[in-house]
């Protein structure tokens, strides 16, 4: 809650100054002197976020193609729609680190090692949708983490990461339906 002293402080006390700020390091993009994060850090987890999202891209994918039994048809294009949104989620990422005037790291040499989440097949149908489940929830803790980190430091980042996290939990509890049916 703002104090007294501070709602009663013009919104933008200097103009002219704005417009000279604005004009100097316009080579940073949009990252103004108003930025509060650790630029470079904000960078180095984006692409672990950037890592996480494409080994769950990789995982989703395989599982697509390789769900086989009674349930496959629909499971299958559960899979597919979520490879889909979490390369979108990838691109938020990368879309960022450049917007913060960084590199995104395609590597697929270092992915995995940076991913939050692991890279793992499953031998059935069951197994697929747990292991999706498992790295659904890891995401899931690792982006809370990560926006509580950012708190109001980097507002644009943190509400990227928040429409990811509310796709990430919704993914989970698709993951947590289709273990219910499954297990019946």
């Amino acid at each position: 809650m703002p104090s007294p002293k501070e709602k009663n402080r013009p919104f933008l006390t200097d103009v002219a100054e704005l417009r000279r700020r604005a004009r100097k390091h316009m080579d940073m993009g949009a990252v103004t002197e108003s930025y509060k994060a650790d630029r470079k850090q904000v960078i180095k987890i984006l692409n672990e976020v950037l890592a996480t999202e494409l080994v769950c891209v990789l995982r989703y994918k395989r599982h697509y193609f390789m769900a086989t039994g009674i349930h496959a048809q629909s499971v299958a294009a559960e899979f597919l729609e979520h490879a889909n949104e979490e390369m979108a989620h990838a691109d938020i990422a990368a879309t960022r680190i450049t917007q913060l005037g960084g590199m995104p790291d395609f590597n697929p040499d270092i992915l995995s090692k940076r991913s939050h989440s692991e890279y793992a097949e499953g031998n059935s149908l069951l197994d697929m949708v747990q292991e999706d489940l498992i790295a659904e929830r890891i995401a899931v803790e690792s982006y809370n983490e990560f926006i509580r980190y950012l708190g109001d430091d980097d507002p644009t980042t943190r509400i990227a990461m928040e429409q990811i996290l509310a796709k990430e939990e919704e993914h989970a509890d698709d993951m947590k339906k289709l273990l219910e049916v499954l297990s019946k």
